[in-house]
């Protein structure tokens, strides 16, 4: 099996073509990783990495993950520290809006309508790298706040006098350096070969691999040698397969709705009756419910521990009682703890239908069917055709749903309870996995594509990708 998988990536490179735009993409993408590495200036990143580089057991929460998404550029203060991550929060608002506002969603099926709300996501990018530079300028002023553990002083290098002039530069640096890697991202769209977006991120995930495998070695042969022995690895190594079969299976999954076209006459032209299906995703919303369920509580248990730490200050027995509270709801929702993991879960399935309710929109698709002379054997068209596309959609995405919950909540297990480094239990689920997976199958069809238009063997068997259902 290694030998055909070999083979086949040799094929990809005698096709000019298709090793042109390989070559292009491996390029782009490993100048990327600079933007990840290259300091802001005025910026005393040493001191960062040494913090975190102190720290790599309490690196998860909110700033674990930002930072595996920046692929380290978080830690280094580098110019890529707010990562692709506007780009991507823009996109999402342009589509939430787009399904609720009616002038958006005309504009969407309008001939070029696609091209303008590309252009409007760019502004918003513009907008939140703006704002969200500014925000991570002023945190870099004061780690304390944001860092818990933090005795080094501040970041900054520059006189206290000249703080607006490091302001205007950092955010200005900042937004240059995520525009500039959106830039790059649709020219691998455009030019190499598979979503450019998407293999930025990746790549920055998969710069953690190296120090993933250094805290597997700690776990094994460093401080932490005697917990875990070898039958702990033979688990691991189950564990890790058991995801990735499960991720490739249910990315993959979906239920064909067959349909019918009834024979047709347009003007002189008859058009001939046919049989197709409509494929539903079982995971249809993608990544998108983690990533909203976590951006969502990283507050809460924020806001309660400044509370409690406000009210404790007082002498009055109410405040105390109150930071008492706080304190107690703020413990809570940790990462790791039964309440969080609970509300943790019940939004991943909210947010799995919502996205679902936003995007699937089924009165459309129902109307498009009886345009076009399709129907859906045994259903009515119209009215009956979209009940009955609402009721499959919402079945499988329930197993979506609880598919996203399960591998969500593995790493946090594997972290808290465990007490797996967090850089090993993040490669064990969670975002990074369903965006490694995706974005690597999608990349493995773009290439089968051009090797089978040239009569290549590509990453088929029997007509069928490896995985793939």
């Amino acid at each position: 099996m290694l030998a055909a998988i070999a083979n086949t990536f040799s094929n990809c490179f005698k096709i000019p073509e298709l090793k042109s735009r390989i070559l292009f993409t491996l390029v782009i993408l490993a100048i990327c990783r600079l933007a990840a590495v290259v300091g802001v200036p005025g910026l005393n990143g040493t001191a960062l990495q040494g913090f975190f580089a102190s720290h790599r057991g309490g690196a998860g929460g909110v700033l674990g993950m930002y930072s595996l998404f920046t692929g380290g550029a978080l830690e280094n203060c580098a110019i890529g520290a707010l990562g692709i991550m506007p780009y991507i929060s823009a996109t999402i608002i342009i589509q939430l809006l787009t399904a609720v506002v009616p002038t958006l969603s005309k504009l969407a099926r309008e001939e070029g309508g696609r091209t303008k709300i590309i252009q409007y996501g760019r502004y918003l990018t513009v907008l939140l790298c703006l704002g969200q530079g500014l925000f991570m300028a002023i945190q870099w002023e004061h780690p304390e706040r944001i860092f818990s553990g933090w005795d080094r002083g501040s970041l900054i290098l520059y006189d206290p006098s000249h703080i607006w002039f490091y302001r205007i530069q950092t955010v200005l640096i900042l937004t240059t350096g995520t525009m500039l890697l959106m830039w790059f991202g649709e020219q691998i769209t455009e030019r190499g070969i598979g979503n450019g977006v998407s293999l930025v991120i990746t790549i920055g995930i998969l710069a953690r691999l190296p120090q993933a495998g250094q805290a597997l070695g700690d776990m094994f042969w460093g401080s932490g040698q005697g917990k875990f022995n070898f039958g702990h690895a033979i688990a691991l190594l189950f564990l890790l397969a058991g995801v990735i079969a499960g991720v490739i299976a249910i990315t993959q999954a979906q239920r064909k709705i067959p349909v019918q076209y009834a024979q047709r006459a347009v003007g002189r032209k008859v058009y001939a009756g046919g049989t197709s299906f409509m494929p539903l995703r079982v995971n249809y919303s993608g990544v998108m419910p983690i990533i909203f369920a976590q951006a969502i509580l990283m507050f809460p248990q924020k806001i309660f521990l400044f509370a409690g730490q406000t009210f404790s200050s007082s002498h009055n027995q109410g405040a105390k009682l109150i930071s008492d509270i706080c304190r107690k709801i703020a413990l809570a929702l940790s990462e790791g703890a039964f309440w969080y993991l609970f509300l943790y879960s019940l939004m991943i399935l909210f947010f799995s239908y919502f996205w679902v309710a936003t995007q699937f929109n089924e009165l459309q698709i129902a109307d498009d069917l009886k345009k076009n002379g399709g129907y859906i054997p045994g259903v009515r068209p119209g009215q009956a055709t979209s009940e009955y596309l609402h009721k499959s959609m919402s079945r499988i995405t329930l197993a979506g749903a609880i598919f996203l919950t399960v591998i969500a909540v593995i790493p946090i297990l594997l972290y808290r309870a465990l007490n797996i480094p967090y850089p090993v239990a993040t490669f064990f689920g969670g975002t990074s996995m369903l965006i490694m997976v995706g974005v690597l199958l999608d990349t493995m069809r773009q290439m089968e594509t051009h090797l089978l238009m040239r009569h290549y063997d590509g990453f088929l068997k029997k007509g069928r990708l490896k995985g793939r259902f």
